[in-house]
């Protein structure tokens, strides 16, 4: 009769690498951001805030649900500073959590489009454009970063 404990142990040998890599990616994620100056932090909020703003314009008014320009700045903190948008909410967003930042400026962006008077009275007062111009403005200082 077999006996009821298995004749070898299954390990899994990535195991020890994958914690090896996560602690490595962690402590470069730490020294990224602690390179951080206040003035690139507010940037990177600036930056979350309008992408957010946008990508709700559109999913709200324009039935656009993509979150292209959350997506295109994702790419381009990952690139520049190995973060990401929910890391920098988690991170510098004075929520504290990115759900709690997501929820209030969810809540923040329906509270100005009832403000402007809905979908259309907000295209038609240029809020489109203003935070187009104002997300492209910050892309484009943020792309001027080291």
């Amino acid at each position: 009769m077999r006996s009821q404990t298995p004749d070898r142990v299954i390990r899994r040998p990535t195991s020890v690498l994958y914690i090896i890599a996560v602690m490595v990616m962690a402590g470069a994620a730490f020294a990224v951001q602690s390179l951080l100056d206040e003035e690139t932090e507010q940037l990177l909020v600036d930056a979350v805030t309008a992408a957010t703003e946008l990508d709700l314009y559109n999913a709200r008014c324009r039935s656009d649900g993509s979150g292209r320009r959350t997506d295109n700045l994702n790419k381009e903190l990952a690139s520049k500073f190995r973060m990401t948008v929910l890391k920098v909410q988690d991170d510098l967003f004075p929520d504290g959590s990115y759900r709690r930042a997501q929820q209030r400026l969810q809540q923040e962006f329906l509270a100005k489009l009832k403000d402007a008077g809905g979908c259309r009275e907000a295209k038609q007062a240029g809020m489109p454009k203003q935070l187009r111009a104002r997300y492209e403005e910050l892309m484009r200082a943020i792309d001027r970063l080291p």
